[in-house]
């Protein structure tokens, strides 16, 4: 890690959970408020929590300020189901501690190792967002410590400003404190999953749009082409209820079986993932899905966490890392945007095995990734004919009124982030008003000048 250099802590290698770009700068546990107070200034920072935002938007090569030092979870009402917790608390530690009493968070993202500051500053969204929104609507307020120092809170009522820019800001208003947020009251640990199988793109989006789950998301085929184009397992999920367990489990209707975790060791070879292994995976993986079509009863931990029992899984991307590109389309557009999104994927031969499209409702707050319409999210191992490829369907998704998730995002240039989201000028204007911009910013923020 290298060598201490006082309150700007050491010297580390940062990268995002995609492993690209990997930068070398300054690394700061932070554990009290005092210390924290201490890191800012004179040079610019950005707070960090387990990192798992893929690119560079928790990373600062001058000062990054590690937040799982402040980790304490501060009260609960367990008539209303409010946590009052510290922005470095682990989002698995909130299901491990009220899960078994009957709360699960109301919006979850694809991981469980994340920290409520991150989901936060990204504002998530999970597979329920056409139903419940994304973690805006559950947080009932924040505290923020700002460029001057201070700590203030805010909430749609209270600093409304400050609340509404700081769900989906990426840390660029300040460091997110603590929260209070409202947990969902669920009666069991289990799914009641309904697999569909599409058998193209438009399928797919028939399934969606006539669901009425609360949660839905599909695994597509992104290589697949013609007639196939699209092809999909949709995923519908709901909150099992006692009755639906059997009846062995209904005398514990929170406890699931573990998982045991697997390590991935090393980075991957480079040439283990090409478009003819992706493509054998795919067509496997689609079989397999597709005989398992129906309902099923299915625990909350493999239906939203399916990556998580596979530790180090971003090593299966080898040494360069990998790049995920999520975008959203809107509603008008989706059909034909996400056909020509996916036909440049198939025709470049540069697929991926984690390939996800989810359904997104209305726009809610100012700076937030979704708006109502289709989200489409891929991982790519990182090579120069797969950077052109991304740059090919960044104009694709500008050409379509679309836009980037910024906690994905590892290499969009200042001018597409600028040019698919309008609302960036207003959020740097705000930045300058409470004096953020030299106090707070990100390698992407200066990437993308924001």
């Amino acid at each position: 890690m290298g060598t201490q250099t006082g309150i700007s802590g050491k010297q580390a290698d940062l990268s995002g959970w995609g492993r690209f770009p990997r930068l070398t700068g300054r690394l700061t546990r932070i554990r009290s408020l005092d210390a924290l107070r201490k890191a800012l200034g004179p040079h610019p920072v950005i707070a960090r929590g387990n990192g798992r935002s893929y690119g560079d938007s928790a990373v600062q090569v001058q000062g990054t300020l590690d937040m799982r030092g402040m980790a304490h979870m501060l009260s609960f009402d367990d008539s209303t189901g409010v946590l009052v917790a510290q922005a470095g608390v682990l989002l698995g530690d909130v299901i491990d501690s009220f899960l078994p009493r009957g709360w699960f968070p109301p919006v979850t993202p694809g991981t469980k190792f994340v920290t409520l500051g991150g989901m936060l500053a990204a504002d998530v969204h999970g597979k329920n967002h056409l139903r419940d929104g994304s973690i805006r609507q559950h947080v009932d307020w924040i505290e923020v410590l700002g460029p001057d120092g201070q700590i203030h809170r805010a909430s749609a009522s209270e600093n409304p400003e400050l609340f509404d820019w700081t769900l989906g800001g990426m840390g660029l208003t300040g460091v997110i404190l603590r929260c209070a947020l409202r947990l969902r009251r669920v009666e069991t640990g289990y799914i009641r999953q309904s697999l569909h199988v599409a058998g193209n793109l438009d399928r797919a989006i028939e399934v969606f749009e006539v669901a009425t789950s609360r949660y839905a998301v599909a695994w597509f085929d992104c290589l697949g082409q013609g007639a196939a184009l699209g092809r999909s397992v949709v995923m519908l999920g709901d909150h099992a209820e006692p009755e639906d367990l059997e009846p062995a489990q209904r005398a514990a209707p929170y406890d699931i079986p573990r998982r045991r975790p697997l390590r991935m060791p090393v980075d991957a070879p480079g040439f283990a993932l090409n478009r003819h292994t992706l493509r054998a995976f795919n067509a496997v993986y689609y079989r397999a899905q597709a005989r398992k079509a129906g309902e099923s009863l299915v625990d909350w931990d493999r239906y939203f966490y399916p990556l998580d029992t596979v530790l180090g899984w971003n090593r299966i991307y080898g040494g360069r890392g990998f790049a995920q590109y999520q975008v959203v389309i809107p509603l008008a557009s989706a059909r034909a945007g996400l056909t020509e999104l996916l036909g440049a994927i198939s025709d470049a031969g540069a697929g991926s095995f984690l390939a996800v499209l989810k359904r997104l409702g209305p726009e809610a707050g100012p700076i937030s990734f979704p708006m109502e319409g289709y989200t489409l999210a891929l991982d790519f191992p990182v090579s120069d004919a797969v950077l052109a490829l991304l740059t090919r369907l960044d104009a694709i998704t500008a050409a379509h009124g679309g836009r980037a998730y910024l906690a994905k995002d590892s290499r969009m240039t200042a001018e597409t982030f600028h040019k698919t989201d309008p609302r960036a000028a207003r959020f740097a204007a705000y930045r300058d008003g409470i004096g953020a911009r030299g106090v707070f910013a990100s390698a992407q923020s200066e990437r993308v000048t924001l």
